[in-house]
């Protein structure tokens, strides 16, 4: 067993991520980026010109790993690991971010209606100069939506945090008719193979 002191740094907002961690017994405190700091967002979410999702959801990944750790020199907190993480929904190549407004979640839900589509998880792990990083890939194939369904769901608050504008874990799993892959790593951080990182790393779940 891992000794009771051992935690580590989360570099995320998500409460789903939160939720995982405890799920396998690991200690976290949150090292939180700030949401607008006076020269703007520390970590660029922004798609660049000809960035594939891979390359993306990477590139968003490391960025807030080493932006946590620039924060836990600036804060001169005590070493631990640092573990971050990026998800995007991905099809026919396109990266489906967070919906603004019903607008944009209806126009995702609808091109995501009886098809299947990619869930990118980025996790990356960082101690002092090392970094361990992967990527898990998960399938998702959503049953036939009508526009009455669409709708109702999009008039709800379920589909605005979450890439893709839905999350498998609430109500949006009424829409989904097959997964491949990992149920976690779909909802936001793959356990498994967070898991083999932190292992990787030196900090000892079992």
């Amino acid at each position: 067993m891992k000794s009771s002191d051992q935690k580590i740094y989360l570099a995320s907002q998500s409460p789903r991520r939160r939720e995982l961690l405890r799920q396998i017994g690991v200690d976290f405190e949150l090292l939180l980026m700030r949401d607008h700091v006076p020269r703007g967002p520390e970590v660029d979410e922004s798609v660049l010109p000809g960035e594939t999702p891979e390359v993306y959801v990477a590139r968003v990944t490391t960025a807030k790993a080493l932006c946590a750790q620039g924060i836990k020199k600036l804060r001169k907190l005590p070493q631990r690991l640092i573990l971050s993480a990026d998800t995007t929904v991905t099809i026919d190549g396109l990266i489906l971010g967070k919906p603004a407004d019903p607008a944009e979640a209806a126009a995702m839900m609808t091109l995501l209606s009886g098809r299947t589509h990619q869930v990118m998880t980025c996790v990356c792990v960082v101690d002092g100069e090392q970094r361990w990083q992967t990527m898990q890939v998960s399938s998702v194939t959503f049953n036939t939506l009508s526009i009455d369904m669409i709708n109702a769901y999009c008039a709800s608050s379920e589909p605005y945090d979450k890439a893709g504008g839905y999350g498998i874990q609430g109500m949006a799993a009424l829409f989904i008719r097959d997964i491949s892959g990992s149920y976690s790593g779909i909802m936001g951080l793959p356990l498994f193979e967070t898991a083999q990182l932190l292992k990787q790393a030196g900090y000892r779940i079992l």
